[in-house]
């Protein structure tokens, strides 16, 4: 009933940037928040930015100032413009989505994307 369609990732030159995309699909009442995760191989996965339906940010110290998260309520999508990426940036990032409430979901239940792949070369 609900699915998070991402895109954007890629393949870029470090100092480069991205702009990846997330948009919420489904019988949506509301979101709580959107964020992004990601996940190196042999990592956990991390948050990376994250932000509130009322426009709240938070950020990994790795990405701050670098990296800005931006949102779409009206259409539930949320956006993460990258600029200048560094290799360390190279992750599997995955969009996330908070307190979702539907018909059925009425007390809210967190969903994610399937992921799209970030390399970032030397």
């Amino acid at each position: 009933q609900v699915q998070l369609v991402e895109s954007g990732g890629g393949l870029v030159q470090a100092g480069g940037s991205l702009r990846l995309s997330c948009a919420a699909s489904g019988m949506i009442f509301s979101i709580n928040a959107m964020g992004w995760y990601r996940q190196a191989p042999g990592e956990q996965r991390e948050l990376v930015a994250r932000i509130t339906s009322g426009g709240s940010t938070n950020y990994a110290v790795s990405v701050k100032g670098r990296f800005t998260i931006s949102r779409d309520n009206a259409k539930n999508t949320v956006y993460l413009q990258m600029n200048s990426l560094k290799p360390t940036d190279t992750a599997v990032y995955y969009c996330n989505a908070e307190g979702v409430r539907t018909i059925v979901d009425v007390g809210g239940m967190d969903y994610w994307g399937k992921g799209t792949l970030v390399t970032v070369s030397p």
